[in-house]
């Protein structure tokens, strides 16, 4: 990870803008060309200050922090990932990339601290996640909904309640746990190891009993953390999806035709619950997550095996006693407690009527 504290004038002028961010308590640093530096606050974009930028000046700001192997990914293909460190203000995961012929990127500022699940305001169901201890644990969501967050939430909680080795592996390391009465090693593709496939390998080798994958991007990762869910371990991962079916047939539709029915015989052995989330404006400002949870059982498993994701929604409602339950019900409850409008709500709804009949009762039409 590089510790940058801005040696050039063009990384000097990223910290600034990075500083800016932090005071502004905004998420996100947006550079794109034609365009003034700007941040994400709430989910709203402002411009940060006047004039708008060049690619060449976004290269030469952002390309100066990056690590090594960073440099060496966007000079070959154009676009890559990296973390960086910038003093007090904090730390920070960094996308370079190309739009239009120019560099443009993305930046977002990491919390210190690793949040709780009731910090995250996530519905406390979801601790009993932490408590499985084998299994293939799929976070969904569209980007930006805060898979990565609820990710380290669940680490957190493993952490704190439980004696075990953790492996995360990340491409870049996004949030630092310290070892509580679990043994924690964090390890970041291109400065740790090469790529997912060799990282997953070798933890496999290293006695972990809870393996964490920032995300799943190829097939050869997917088997991997597939066959170590079957064998015993605990695998957590996200991917970039919108609901529980579609984050279960992501999987299966990322290989070859002639193997997808294989790869589905094997992850409904493996998987063992799949969670997705959006985030809704709150009334009371800032943006609140809606979660939908699926504990994978006896029925789901066979949806999986015979590709009929349709019943899935089904399935979420036929096991909420086992813990799962619908985005639509965790939408009906934010409605409840006045933290979400219920036209916020029914915008999000994967299931909008069944939402209306949610609400329906007192104080309800």
């Amino acid at each position: 990870m590089i510790d940058n504290k801005g040696t050039t004038a063009e990384s000097s002028r990223l910290n600034r803008w990075l500083q800016e961010l932090v005071q502004r308590r905004g998420s996100d640093l947006l550079l794109v060309s034609g365009a003034p530096a700007s941040i994400r606050r709430e989910g709203k974009v402002s411009a940060l200050e006047p004039g708008n930028l060049t690619g060449p000046e976004i290269e030469a700001a952002v390309v100066a922090v990056l690590t090594p192997h960073a440099r060496e990914q966007y000079q070959a293909a154009g676009i890559t990932d990296s973390s960086y460190r910038l003093g007090s203000a904090g730390r920070f995961r960094v996308n370079l990339h190309r739009q239009k012929g120019a560099a443009a990127a993305a930046i977002r500022a990491l919390p210190s601290q690793v949040p709780s699940l009731g910090e995250l305001n996530l519905p406390a169901g979801l601790e009993s996640l932490a408590h499985l201890h084998h299994g293939l644990v799929l976070v969904g969501g569209p980007a930006g909904s805060g898979k990565s967050t609820t990710l380290a939430a669940l680490v957190e909680t493993i952490n704190e309640r439980e004696a075990r080795h953790i492996v995360t592996i990340e491409d870049p390391v996004e949030y630092e746990h310290r070892h509580g009465k679990s043994l924690i090693e964090q390890i970041e593709i291109g400065v740790d190891a090469p790529d997912f496939p060799t990282a997953l390998r070798s933890a496999l080798r290293q006695s972990a009993d809870v393996l964490v994958l920032g995300e799943m991007r190829d097939p050869e990762t997917m088997k991997i953390a597939v066959a170590a869910a079957e064998t015993g371990h605990l695998v957590l991962s996200t991917l970039h999806t919108i609901d529980v079916a579609s984050t279960v047939s992501r999987i299966s539709d990322s290989f070859p035709s002639e193997r997808q029915n294989t790869i589905r015989q094997e992850l409904a052995m493996a998987i063992s619950a799949v969670l997705t989330q959006v985030l809704v404006p709150s009334l009371r400002g800032g943006r609140v997550p809606a979660v939908e949870l699926l504990m994978v059982g006896y029925g789901a498993r066979q949806h999986i095996r015979r590709n009929a994701l349709q019943h899935v929604h089904q399935e979420i409602t036929m096991t909420k006693n086992k813990g799962s339950f619908t985005l639509e019900d965790c939408l009906a409850q934010l409605v409840r407690e006045e933290k979400v409008d219920r036209e916020e709500a029914m915008a999000v709804a994967n299931h909008p009527d069944e939402l209306k009949s949610l609400l329906k009762g007192p104080g309800q039409s």
